[in-house]
């Protein structure tokens, strides 16, 4: 009797292969922030079947092997990012973090070495060629090789060599290419099998995987290559012990063969030893006044920070700034304020610039709230028009909801409602819904996401950060590209991220908390309330806005064409415009005098 065709099942998302896949990525990204694009399209593909059905009936993603790898791959973010450096470009040496490596001219000194030839060869720039740990006739036929190669002479564009150290008598093997260079000579690029630990990275990978100090130098010389009988004699064990050892240590780092361990600790390594460019001085247009940073002390564990600027005797303006920390306006935008007799007050929220954070566990909402309202008090302001950004209309309205005496009226540029469908996450371009989906989804994942995200900031330099994730709307490229708008972007958003200062922690509260139901904050609001909102937004686009308006009959909005998230800095004279409207309605008038 013949059986009939079998049909596989479909490939599960979740499934082994595609979770490897994503470990991958993690572990990438850790090594190289400028990857974190390539996690995205592999996560999506993780997270989007969770965004089926009724999103108050969704389970958030509850992977703890993901987690546990994710968790490890923040330790060596970490240390990549505490060991970044400042300075300037980064050479062929110091794209080869692990590897012994050297630029030679084949004659009698080496120009240059990175730091594990210097471990591994005792090589330095300017060191002896006769150095070099290999027998004298094996250096001739290097020399001779490095000579052919770096003039173009030899037939073949790259030759390797195998030559036996003097040193661990273990061959090695040498790749030799040309490279270009203004040195006097042409110069050849020699980068060899011979590998380093980083200073400081078994103390690195025995916290991130829980390793005893044995079964780090089990790691280490298996990452070296050394076989297993060669780490048994020189830890004078029997090669069975190392084995029982080393399958210990594949539970714990969650790998599953000794090439997947070495993979995943060798990625990890770079992360330890590649420098990062750091951020650009963004103070190049010289157009924006300095503004003093005010402060005020609420607790022993917790200070505030503001800016100020227009008339200081103005109505009162309360401007958000955003997740990014866009605490500055255009030059030409704050000196009309001050025309326009209107004083901003920019608090600087919990997390970013010197506002210490708030507790951790802390109601997020609630806090911000405090926060606003203790700066307020502290400079006896009442009735402020608030004008908040994205997102931060909930504080805007939950301000409104319990402080009324604060605030008149609530203005938002480009703002975010609570979103109710997974449709409406789906919509977004995929930068803004990498992030927020997964505040939704995957809030234990997300920490590592946004720090990722600010690492990836830091290697491509804020200004071509933004037009990366923001390339989704053609209106905001167009807004960022104008002088005054890129200096406010680049000048504001220092509080958010600087050359040593980050607050991705801060981000990541702030995306969980907008991520989280606050229609009732929205329904409860008895202020005017008035929405401008864009109609190239690549997070809250035209027909997600009106989806959720549906629901707010008490709330005003319009849309302005060719305006994105950057709505207020395109769109700032027909925002104060409005603010002042705002003002005469509720009866408060120009100051006098």
């Amino acid at each position: 009797m013949s059986k009939g065709p079998t049909h596989k099942p479909p490939p599960d998302p979740a499934g082994r292969d595609h979770k490897a896949e994503i470990v991958d990525r993690l572990y990438d990204v850790a090594l190289d922030p400028i990857r974190l694009s390539e996690l995205l399209e592999v996560w999506e593909g993780r997270v989007a079947p969770l965004r089926i059905g009724p999103m108050d009936q969704a389970d958030p993603l509850n992977d703890p092997e993901i987690e546990a790898h994710m968790q490890r791959a923040t330790v060596f973010l970490d240390r990549f990012e505490a060991t970044k450096q400042e300075g300037g470009y980064r050479s062929v040496l110091q794209d080869i973090p692990r590897s012994a490596a050297f630029l030679s001219d084949g004659g009698m000194t080496v120009n240059a070495a990175n730091r594990p030839a210097e471990v591994a060869f005792g090589l330095r720039d300017g060191s002896p060629f006769a150095s070099l740990p290999f027998e004298p006739e094996d250096r001739a036929l290097l020399s001779d090789v490095i000579r052919r190669v770096a003039g173009r002479k030899s037939g073949e564009r790259v030759v390797t060599l195998r030559i036996r150290s003097m040193v661990t008598q273990s061959p090695v093997i040498l790749r030799v290419s040309p490279i270009e260079s203004d040195a006097p000579r042409p110069l050849a690029l020699v980068l060899s099998t011979e590998l380093v630990w980083p200073d400081g990275f078994a103390t690195t990978v025995q916290e991130a995987f829980g390793l005893t100090g044995a079964e780090v130098d089990i790691v280490r010389g298996i990452t070296l290559g050394l076989p297993v009988k060669d780490i048994a004699e020189a830890r004078g064990r029997s090669a069975e012990t190392v084995r029982t050892q080393l399958r210990s240590i594949l539970a714990k780092t969650e790998t599953h063969s000794q090439s997947e361990l070495v993979r995943v600790v060798l990625g990890l390594m770079d992360v330890a030893m590649i420098p990062i460019e750091p951020l650009e001085p963004v103070a190049e247009m010289g157009r924006l006044e300095p503004r003093p940073l005010h402060w005020l002390r609420i607790s022993e564990e917790r200070r505030l920070t503001w800016i100020e600027f227009g008339d200081p005797a103005g109505r009162p303006v309360l401007f958000m700034h955003l997740d990014y920390g866009l605490i500055r306006w255009p030059a030409s935008a704050e000196r009309a304020a001050r025309r326009r007799g209107l004083r901003v007050i920019v608090p600087v929220r919990a997390g970013y610039g010197k506002t210490d954070l708030h507790p951790k566990g802390a109601d997020h909402l609630r806090g911000v709230t405090l926060d606003y309202a203790a700066v307020l008090d502290h400079l006896g302001i009442r009735g402020a028009v608030v004008v908040p950004q994205g997102a931060d209309l909930r504080f805007a309205m939950n301000l409104a909801n319990q402080r009324p005496d604060l605030v008149c009226g609530i203005l938002g540029c480009a703002c975010q409602l609570p979103i109710r469908t997974a449709a409406q996450y789906d919509r977004m371009d995929k930068w803004q819904r990498f992030i927020l989906a997964n505040a939704r989804y995957a809030p234990k994942i997300l920490p590592f996401l946004v720090q990722a995200g600010f690492s990836l900031a830091r290697r491509l330099g804020k200004d071509s950060f933004f037009r990366t994730v923001n390339g989704g709307s053609p209106a905001d490229i167009e807004t960022f590209a104008q002088p005054e708008v890129r200096e406010a972007v680049l000048e504001g958003s220092e509080v958010c991220l600087a050359r040593k200062w980050s607050a991705h922690e801060a981000f990541t509260r702030e995306c969980i908390g907008s991520e989280k139901d606050w229609s009732d904050v929205v329904h409860a609001c008895k202020v005017p309330v008035l929405l401008l909102e864009g109609d190239q937004d690549p997070q809250a686009p035209v027909l997600t806005i009106r989806e959720l308006a549906e629901a707010y009959p008490h709330v005003e909005i319009r849309f302005l064409p060719f305006t994105g998230q950057l709505l207020f800095f395109a769109q700032w004279p027909l925002v104060l415009d409005e603010v002042e409207l705002m003002f005469d309605r509720v009866g408060i008038s120009l100051p006098q005098g």
